[in-house]
């Protein structure tokens, strides 16, 4: 996870507008070492708006609103949809989904702890 932006991105992959266009569809992947393991999903879209990027150009971007779990918290949030495929994390946490309930502590690492391992089928074991 990578923090720092306002806004909050998620990498994804095969992003299409759907007839009408008010829905996506688009495949989230779930290991980078298996790429057949994805989910697609299909959401509303809330907005479309500029957002400069990590090289410093604006480009438009859809949005759509999920819920966030980190820790005890739980969030409505609204995400971009992007390509992050040459960043190190997946998914960017920007600063108005973490305000009012986190303070990050960039000298911490795993501060949750780490997540329970999962079997292929992303079930954990028995």
């Amino acid at each position: 996870m990578d923090t720092g932006a306002r806004t909050s991105a998620l990498h994804v992959e095969d992003l299409r507008v759907l007839p009408g266009g008010r829905r996506v569809r688009f495949d989230v992947v779930l290991s980078r070492k298996r790429q057949d393991d994805r989910i697609e999903v299909t959401a509303p879209i809330v907005k479309w708006a500029r957002v400069r990027s990590s090289t410093g150009e604006y480009v438009q971007r859809c949005f759509v609103r999920t819920t966030m779990r980190l820790g005890p918290v739980t969030r409505e949030i609204e995400i971009s949809l992007v390509s992050r495929e040459r960043m190190l994390y997946r998914m960017l946490i920007g600063r108005t989904a973490l305000e009012r309930h986190f303070v990050v502590d960039v000298s911490r690492r795993k501060a949750l702890g780490s997540p329970p391992r999962t079997t292929r089928k992303g079930k954990r074991p028995a």
